[in-house]
């Protein structure tokens, strides 16, 4: 609890449009009253050659601490005036103050100052007709024949070839292989089991075309000369050779595009017929909210526009830090931690341009909100709620709600479905264009 006997002074500058300086002086008397109290309580602690415990003068202890005190009454002081230096100010600020000051001299004067970011403020001008683009949704035959084709490739299965059959491109070989540089085998040139599709490229040129005509139980030997750029210095422009044994051949069973092939897909489909009328829907309902997405990214973009106004720092950074905080979770476990933290560091420059805009497009939501009386009741978090339910597996919405409000993310999520009720506003009163979608 802070001392109110540690008396300040206050003077307010005003550094721009949302920077203020606060500049906080402690006359001398508490400061030199500050450092008796640490110094007495350094004593207590220290244990010094040839003085019993807490009995060692306050000279030796000056002498032996003489930076950890000052340090010490630093943040005493602060400690004790901070908050009441920016509740006397008047100002609040949107993210956590920066603090600047000097180390404390003992029966000195002690001023510190304290910068502090403001929330901007902000004049919306007539945002009724922001203009907006809004591609047209057509979904040609041609997208749904190449859903239909994709589907029946994800349904494809693997079948064993019988034994006559010559391997060809197409084929996957299931292999077992020795690899030898003048007569040795070398590191990585042996595997067992390994599955290989001829025609795919993944082998050292020339690999895959010494295997085609190839049959199942068949030991075959090829000679390949390994590229001069090659990824392993060791092996680069040398000549190589396989034994290679051929375990199985097996192809691609793609299904017939049919009634029968819909009916296996589940009991919602009768007929192919069915399956392309489903499949048409939904890529409607995916071009319809790509459209709906790219409208409302053209009328966010016209706000911001039109409606000009300075963003501090702080508010930057701590969006920058949210979206590279985000990025390192997602990546920690793929990515190896030295080359993570290089991306991470190109992404802080290359990302600031995008986090300033997200702030100022946060900001003029608000605003928008707030202006036209666009407030969030319950019933739209029990809706929400509701519907993150039904497209997450094993939650309900009392379960939801329980989890945000333990976690104390109920303001946050009111604050988002505000910025919804916004931007969905901005988009019925705007001035729509309908564009070709290219």
């Amino acid at each position: 609890m802070a001392d109110p006997s540690v008396a300040f002074e206050l003077n307010t500058r005003e550094e721009g449009a949302v920077q203020r300086t606060l500049e906080v002086e402690i006359a001398a008397e508490p400061v030199k009253k500050a450092f008796g109290r640490v110094l007495r309580d350094f004593g207590k602690q220290a244990r010094v050659r040839g003085f019993r415990p807490g009995k060692a003068p306050r000279s030796v202890i000056q002498k032996l601490y003489g930076g950890s005190v000052a340090e010490e009454v630093e943040r005493w002081l602060v400690g004790q005036t901070l908050e009441r230096a920016v509740e006397e100010s008047g100002v609040s600020p949107i993210v956590e103050p920066t603090i600047d000051a000097p180390p404390p001299v003992e029966g000195e004067p002690f001023t510190y100052r304290i910068g502090m970011e403001l929330k901007p403020e902000i004049e919306l001008g007539d945002v009724v007709g922001l203009p907006g683009k809004k591609p047209v949704v057509t979904v040609e035959d041609e997208a749904v024949d190449r859903e239909l084709e994709s589907m029946r490739e994800r349904a494809a299965v693997m079948a064993e070839e019988p034994e006559a059959t010559e391997a060809a491109e197409g084929h996957t070989l299931t292999i077992d292989f020795v690899g030898r540089v003048d007569g040795k085998p070398f590191e990585g040139g042996t595997a067992q089991g390994h599955e290989l599709e001829l025609g795919s490229g993944r082998f050292v040129p020339g690999f895959e075309e010494q295997l085609e005509g190839a049959k199942s139980g068949e030991d075959k030997s090829v000679e390949i000369t390994f590229p001069d750029d090659y990824g392993n210095a060791e092996l680069a422009g040398k000549k190589a050779s396989f034994d290679v044994h051929v375990v199985t051949i097996r192809r691609r069973d793609v299904p017939e595009l049919d009634d029968e092939f819909a009916k296996d897909l589940g009991e919602e489909f009768e007929s192919l017929d069915e399956l392309r009328a489903k499949v048409l829907g939904d890529l409607e309902r995916n071009a319809e909210q790509r459209a709906k997405s790219e409208l409302e990214r053209s009328v966010v973009d016209a706000l911001i526009d039109q409606n000009e106004f300075e963003v501090g720092p702080g508010l930057v950074d701590r969006q920058l830090q949210n979206r590279l905080q985000g990025a390192h979770q997602q990546l920690e476990a793929s990515i190896p931690n030295e080359q993570l933290h290089q991306q991470l560091g190109r992404w802080r420059e290359e990302w600031r341009p995008q986090a300033e805009r997200e702030v100022r497009e946060t900001l003029l939501l608000e605003a928008v909100a707030k202006t036209q009386g666009l407030e969030v009741d319950d019933a739209d978090i029990d809706a929400h709620l509701e519907e993150m339910a039904a497209e997450q597996a094993g939650h309900d919405a009392e379960g939801l709600r329980k989890l945000y409000e333990d976690r104390n993310l109920m303001d946050g999520l009111r604050a988002q479905l505000a910025d919804r009720k916004a931007l969905a506003w901005l988009c019925d009163e705007a001035k729509v264009e309908e564009v070709s979608d290219s």
